[in-house]
């Protein structure tokens, strides 16, 4: 799939385009490959982009005092990713962004986003609905974490996401659920053990 028919088949499940808009709405992206372990934003630096996932996969993480790293954010093929306080407010960043995968990105830049939503109230529109979107899981995930045990979150994650089992290394789903591998470890060896 091209880029432009990636980014459009996207949008046209929130609003519908004239072919015009769609043109001048797929231009603003460029598309960028980026190798595994490839760090695309990092603490003190502003986030300049937002990135659209075409294909690959990409954690955002902020390292605790002691070193040890807390997975924020996951995005693979049609999610988004960015340093979001960072990119919207135009400040340094906290996090670090990098890919678990070779991945290829569709990536705008704030000022082009915001040149898109000045000159069409569709494109406002859909920025305005994927950052609703993205509000309401932050809040959900922030309210499952308060409100279930690490099992209960496991499950949760796997029911809704099972293809990111197979995307993201062990570590890196232990942190995103906020448990230690090893914990995650047992959960999924109890598990195999009631199966058997």
């Amino acid at each position: 799939m091209s880029k432009k028919n990636s980014i459009l088949t996207y949008i046209n499940k929130f609003i519908t385009l004239t072919d015009e808009e769609a043109e001048l709405f797929s231009n603003s992206f460029k598309t960028i490959k980026i190798k595994k372990r490839q760090i695309i934003i990092q603490p003190n630096f502003v986030a300049t982009h937002r990135y659209h996932v075409v294909k690959g996969a990409l954690k955002a993480y902020v390292i605790g005092d002691e070193g040890q790293e807390h997975t924020v954010q996951l995005a693979i093929d049609e999610w988004w990713i960015s340093d979001y306080n960072s990119y919207i407010l135009q400040q340094p960043a906290s996090m670090f962004v990098m890919a678990v995968e070779d991945s290829e990105l569709l990536q705008i830049s704030f000022e082009e986003e915001q040149r898109l939503k000045e000159i069409n109230h569709k494109f406002e529109t859909f920025f305005r609905i994927i950052a609703e979107r993205s509000t309401a899981f932050m809040q959900r995930r922030f309210i499952l974490n308060l409100t279930m045990s690490a099992e209960e979150r496991y499950d949760s994650f796997m029911e809704k996401y099972p293809q990111m089992a197979n995307r993201f290394p062990q570590y890196v789903i232990a942190s995103y659920l906020g448990m230690s591998t090893e914990f995650l470890s047992k959960i999924r060896n109890h598990k195999v053990k009631r199966k058997e």
